[in-house]
Order: structure tokens, then C-alpha cells, then sequence
């Protein structure tokens, strides 16, 4: 028997936050979680979670996305999204009026990364989505 070695990440996990229109596609939704990823230096392994309004977490689009990731897509209620509010730094005049925050993609990100967590990546769009990305608290940050 061999000696297990363990393996350190030098790099954090990060929760993604979603915000899309209803017409998006699952390709453009991974295609923008890819793009995030990049722009944060990580790779796919470093998604812990898909997170998004409660009542958008069971669309089919994104439910095909979430997996192409081996994810679920989570989602959060008002309360808990706005309660992340103050620590979003994109402000949305659209999305604030119709969600009551500025920006679903990190007020869901930061809210299930935990209260002290911080965006990684603010918010980036495509046509019909948008992405940031959060590490929980203590997450070492990148060179």
C-alpha cells in the first residue's frame, strides 16, 4: 500500500450567481460560466455551486447548464438575496426595479457564499445572462 499524498488548492471554490432572461439557452449560460471562470484564473472544478432566484433555479435551461457542471442549480428567496444587497457592487437601475437588488448574479453569488464572503469576479453579461462569481470568507486570494 502506498502513501496518500494530500493535494493543497492554491486556488479558491467559487459559487457562481445567475441572472437571465427567460429565453436564454443552457449553451449561452455555460458559455458565460466558462468565460467567468476564465476571467478569475479558475477552472470548471472550482464551481461549488450554481445559485439564482428561487423561482428561475428550476428552468430548464439553466438545470441543463448547472449539469453540464455535475451542479444543481440552488436557489434563493428574496429575503436572502436582498439581505446580500448591500455588498453588490453592480447596480442594475432595470434589475433593482424588478428584483429589489442590484444585480441577481452577485447578490446570489455572495448570499450562499456566506456573510462575509467576497465577489471574485463582479458581474459579466452575455446577450441574455449574467455571472459573478463569490468565495466564502478566508479564501486565499489569487496571485
Amino acid at each position: 500500500m502506498g502513501l496518500e499524498q494530500a493535494v493543497t488548492r492554491t486556488e479558491p471554490d467559487a459559487v457562481a450567481g445567475i441572472g437571465f432572461r427567460r429565453a436564454t439557452t443552457a449553451e449561452e449560460i455555460v458559455a458565460l460560466l466558462h468565460r467567468a471562470l476564465t476571467e478569475a484564473g479558475l477552472t470548471p472544478d472550482h464551481l461549488t455551486a450554481i445559485v439564482t432566484a428561487a423561482d428561475r433555479a428550476g428552468d430548464p435551461a439553466l438545470r441543463r447548464a448547472a449539469a453540464a457542471f455535475g451542479l444543481t442549480p440552488l436557489g434563493l428567496d428574496p429575503a436572502a438575496l436582498a439581505a446580500a444587497d448591500p455588498r453588490v457592487v453592480t447596480r442594475s437601475p432595470r434589475i433593482a426595479a424588478l428584483r429589489g437588488v442590484g444585480s441577481v448574479a452577485e447578490a446570489a453569488a455572495l448570499a450562499w457564499a456566506g456573510p462575509e464572503a467576497r465577489l471574485l469576479l463582479p458581474r459579466i453579461a452575455s446577450a441574455g445572462a449574467t455571472c459573478a462569481l463569490a468565495v466564502p470568507a478566508g479564501t486565499p486570494s489569487l496571485p
